[in-house]
């Protein structure tokens, strides 16, 4: 049976941050889950709370687990894709200690392969890179992957070795990782910018990333994020970075040296891979000078389809993750 915690009683007040289990009675707290508690801290950002979460969590799981898929992501400072909210927190114990059941958290068994061993970050035990890929692949879509795939890479997190074995384990969730692993590249340097070098996979125009781009002088005007290979065509992703003054100012400045250089920069947003991309195919297609595939688009479409980044795509990973933790939150 769970503690009751009567803070309005004399001697209980608490002056320091650290969670609580148990049953709160008095207001100043926030429930991360059923017993679980943390003092509110009015202005704390997101990841500080998140921190303090799993700081919550600890008292519930067992010596030896460790932090996995997403939350291990999170925590190892990968970049995620765009998930649905609220997203559970992932954790893995050892095959004889018990899996806590709460709502909010999904806890499987450990099961690694050899020199996979569990990492430290941010303080918290979490799942080997390649072992917690694994398990992420088991729940996200191809682009979700990819988008995971890439951060780990560019951050070294990833050894091609470990990443072999779990590959060959033909454990649950390997083919899909495999397939992911495949179209990575460690040079991306934003989600958005990965979701743009597939969508040109897909359309099966070869690019090359992160190309250093050079006047007549042969002096570095800037870097693109994606060159057509046997061009001098630029493709870009404009993020919500682009959107200040002066980024703004200095984007113009930069694409006006990129013309009187010869090179012809097109950029994209999210908005046209996710919500146009017949209209990015046909532009693509008229520049290279060849007929439209429909079956091109096809694929693209179901790709983002199956991913995080379409509503269909965030509702069914909800409904899964429900599934998993099989507990009704009547709160």
């Amino acid at each position: 049976m769970a503690t009751i915690i009567d803070l309005d009683q004399p001697g209980c007040m608490r002056n320091d941050d650290e969670p609580i289990r148990g049953e709160i009675r008095v207001r100043g707290f926030r429930r991360v889950s059923h017993g679980l508690f943390v003092t509110e801290r009015p202005g704390a950002g997101q990841d500080d709370e998140f921190l303090r979460d799993l700081r919550a969590w600890c008292l519930v799981l067992p010596d030896g687990a460790v932090f996995t898929h997403v939350t291990a992501a999170r925590l190892l400072g990968w970049r995620l894709p765009h998930l649905p909210t609220p997203v559970p927190v992932f954790a893995a114990v050892h095959g004889s200690e018990r899996r806590p059941r709460r709502a909010g958290l999904i806890c499987s068994r450990l099961v690694t392969t050899d020199g996979s061993a569990p990492v430290s970050a941010q303080g918290f035990p979490v799942d080997a890179p390649e072992e917690a890929l694994l398990r992420a692949a088991r729940d996200l879509g191809h682009l979700d992957l990819v988008v995971l795939v890439d951060s780990a890479r560019a951050l070294g997190h990833i050894d091609p070795d470990r990443m072999g074995a779990v590959l060959s384990s033909r454990r649950p969730g390997t083919r899909a990782l495999a397939a992911a692993y495949a179209a990575s590249d460690h040079r991306a340097e934003s989600g958005g910018e990965t979701l743009l070098r597939i969508f040109h996979q897909v359309l099966e125009i070869d690019v090359v990333p992160q190309v250093d781009l050079l006047d007549e002088r042969e002096g570095v005007i800037g870097r693109a994020d994606l060159m057509v290979s046997g061009s001098r065509d630029v493709h870009e992703y404009d993020g919500a970075g682009h959107r200040s003054p002066a980024q703004h100012r200095s984007d113009l400045r930069r694409e006006r040296a990129l013309t009187q250089a010869g090179y012809v920069r097109r950029g994209y947003t999210l908005d046209d891979l996710l919500n146009h991309p017949a209209a990015a195919m046909h532009e693509l297609d008229r520049a290279l000078r060849r007929r439209h595939r429909p079956y091109r688009l096809h694929r693209f479409r179901t790709m983002i389809d199956h991913s995080a980044y379409s509503t269909a795509g965030r509702e069914r990973l909800l409904n899964r993750w429900r599934r998993s933790m099989g507990v009704t939150d009547w709160s």
